[in-house]
């Protein structure tokens, strides 16, 4: 045996250890800074980080000695709660990879998750509790709990243990396993396009990253205190909001639904300050009647992302909200997921700019060949960053792509000014080719949005015999607006070019969106497809 080999390894180790930066340090240190500030509320249940950091650690423990341990696949499928919080700080704790699931997906898509992960446990709120054990009715799975549940549980699913009862009388010391930085965290699985979905890996490394951007560009303090309404299984909610306010230690709102009703009560019942939607549900907010019958002054810090917001909406956002600032964020799952933010001050001056890269981001704008195009050109938008996913799971070829000449490639195409700010023209995907012409859809709904009674629009392309593909626009009305097909034309007409004019229109009671408030093109572009041939 070689004495010297060992000393060292034990010294490498305590080394390590002390210059550690996992998710579950980030919440140790901060219940040490923080004991008694109040973190979060959840229904009628509050608690302090003191009080969170023992949850979390009798769960950890609760999991080991069911004989969960490191690099272990877990599925969780909840709408938001407290217990999605704990959980995903006790896999933390313990070195297992959390796999938030969207409770949208079919019963297929989550078999296809469950079996490509090899997933080896299962946490899921009552409600998907039966749509988990459908989907891995074929798998050994070793681990079943039930988040959100007493202790004393009594219901049809035999097999599954209440998280409540496992954690009670648990110690609360803290759990420490042997993880490292870039060890496995997560896998978030992205939504298909013309694929099956992709397993994006992150690391405890990026994710930590990225909070250290998001909370400096983002302007994030202690004195916050957030509303997390939107989806926790998406990367938007769960790494740009509710994980950097526990960096920071401000305070919590979970909401397990993100009606308009409910986020506009709960600002004016806690005095929120900070508030993220996706463009839809600032729309519904601004639409709905108790926008201006709620006092929601105490609002200061409002965020937008996950899809391009209207030029229009930001205009009104900021005149029917004046205490408020606005920040654009924007990003993407594979970059954990913020890489660039325009400021308050950007607002009405870099109108529907996406902002500048931010503090651990460097962002380029590239052509076909992977050369960086000239300052204000058209290209594909790619970045370097420690925020980076470590690849897709079980795609060393989409990783390659992906990552090629050593830029992540986000797939999104993009202009850059002379400042270096950025301007997302559309996804590659979403862009119309018609009659051999590029059309951009985001430019089409920004000159419809200015048309008075559109309340949301999504622009499509369509299977097409002449144009390949046309210019269609899916619009639902405001209340009491009597628009019809050719108003919307007509106004085109005088504001597009001929091109990009919509060839069809079609008037609807909503778009479909997934629960992150995205709408879904590909949905709308499947419903719509014959509608050249009616």
């Amino acid at each position: 045996m070689n004495t010297n080999t060992n000393v060292h390894d034990g010294l490498s180790k305590m080394v390590e250890r002390a210059r550690r930066n996992t998710l579950g340090d980030l919440l140790d240190r901060t219940k040490d800074r923080l004991p008694n500030k109040f973190a979060f509320a959840y229904n009628n249940e509050r608690v302090t980080y003191s009080e969170l950091d023992v949850l979390v650690n009798q769960t950890a423990q609760a999991f080991l000695d069911d004989g969960m341990k490191k690099g272990n696949m877990i599925t969780v499928m909840s709408k938001n709660s407290l217990d999605f919080v704990i959980v995903n700080f006790a896999l933390a704790r313990i070195g297992a990879v959390m796999i938030p699931i969207n409770y949208m997906l079919t019963i297929g898509d989550i078999r296809y998750i469950l079996e490509h992960a090899e997933v080896s446990g299962l946490i899921a709120s009552e409600e998907y509790a039966q749509v988990l054990e459908q989907a891995a009715s074929s798998l050994k799975i070793e681990h079943r709990y039930l988040m959100d549940v007493p202790a004393n549980y009594v219901g049809d699913l035999s097999s599954w243990t209440a998280l409540s009862k496992v954690r009670k009388g648990q110690p609360s010391d803290f759990v420490d396993a042997e993880i490292a930085d870039d060890d496995l965290a997560h896998v978030l699985y992205t939504s298909g396009t013309e694929s099956r979905p992709k397993g994006v890996m992150l690391t405890h490394k990026s994710i930590v990253s990225e909070y250290v951007s998001t909370i400096v560009d983002a302007k994030m303090d202690s004195k916050d205190v957030a509303i997390h309404a939107l989806p926790l299984y998406h990367s938007a909610q769960l790494h740009v909001f509710l994980g950097p306010s526990i960096y920071v230690g401000s305070s919590g709102i979970i909401l397990g639904t993100a009606t308009p009703e409910l986020i506009l009560k709960t600002i004016e019942e806690e005095k929120a300050t900070q508030l993220f939607c996706p463009p839809t549900v600032w729309i519904a907010l601004l639409r709905h009647p108790d926008f201006d019958k709620r006092d929601i002054s105490s609002l200061k810090k409002c965020y937008y992302g996950a899809a391009i917001m209207p030029m229009e909406v930001i205009k009104e956002l900021t005149e029917r909200l004046p205490n408020a600032k606005l920040w654009n964020c924007y990003g993407q799952t594979e970059v954990a997921p913020l890489v660039t933010v325009l400021q308050p001050e950007d607002q009405l001056t870099k109108l529907g700019s996406a902002g500048t890269p931010i503090l651990n981001v460097q962002s380029k704008i590239f052509d076909e060949h992977d050369k960086e195009v000239p300052r204000g050109e058209i290209g594909e938008i790619v970045h370097r960053s420690p925020h980076a996913m470590k690849g897709y799971l079980h795609d060393p070829d989409k990783t390659a792509e992906a990552f090629r000449n050593g830029w992540f490639h986000s797939g999104d195409l993009g202009v850059m000014d002379e400042e270096g700010y950025i301007t997302i023209v559309d996804r590659k995907k979403d862009m119309i080719n018609t009659g051999g012409v590029n059309v951009s859809s985001r430019e089409v709904e920004e000159v419809i949005y200015q048309l008075e009674g559109v309340s949301e629009v999504a622009v499509i392309s369509i299977p097409d015999a002449y144009w390949v593909e046309a210019v269609t626009a899916i619009i639902v009305l405001k209340d009491g607006t009597n628009l019809t097909e050719e108003d919307v034309i007509g106004f085109c007409r005088e504001r597009l070019s001929k091109f990009k004019i919509p060839k069809y229109v079609d008037l609807t009671k909503e778009l479909p969106k997934n629960p992150s408030g995205k709408v879904l093109k590909r949905s709308l572009r499947d419903q719509y497809a014959d509608l050249s041939k009616k």
